[in-house]
């Protein structure tokens, strides 16, 4: 059975950085895309990045486009989004996702779900 297993968030000062990771247990992802998305209170779940299985393309919602960047390790089975400039609208619950082969920002073209790690921005 595959796992996604979120860390990384904590409590920022805006303006700072947090680096989240996603490891992948039980089977390996390496053939499919790996997103990130966030929910916050009262809000639906939205995209933020997504990378394909070989690395080789990104896409970025266009409110962290720039200061977020996405990776992945598929040797070590782990998926991380560098976050930088952090801003208060940052503050979600960040969830990591297996995705299709193709990159997509459709919560619902997503089949497995971590459990979120969660980020609060400070102003």
């Amino acid at each position: 059975q595959v796992q996604l297993v979120e860390s990384g968030g904590g409590l920022v000062q805006a303006g700072g950085s947090l680096r989240l990771s996603c490891a992948v247990s039980g089977r390996t992802v390496s053939r499919s895309t790996m997103g990130w998305f966030r929910q916050a209170p009262g809000k639906e779940r939205e995209f933020v990045a997504a990378i394909t299985w070989n690395g080789a393309s990104t896409s970025y919602a266009d409110s962290v486009k720039g200061r977020f960047t996405i990776s992945r390790d598929n040797a070590k089975n782990t998926v991380g989004l560098q976050m930088n400039s952090l801003k208060p609208e940052d503050t979600a619950l960040y969830y990591c996702a297996r995705g299709p082969w193709n990159l997509n920002a459709d919560s619902r073209q997503y089949d497995l779900w971590g459990q979120g790690t969660q980020v609060t921005v400070s102003s």
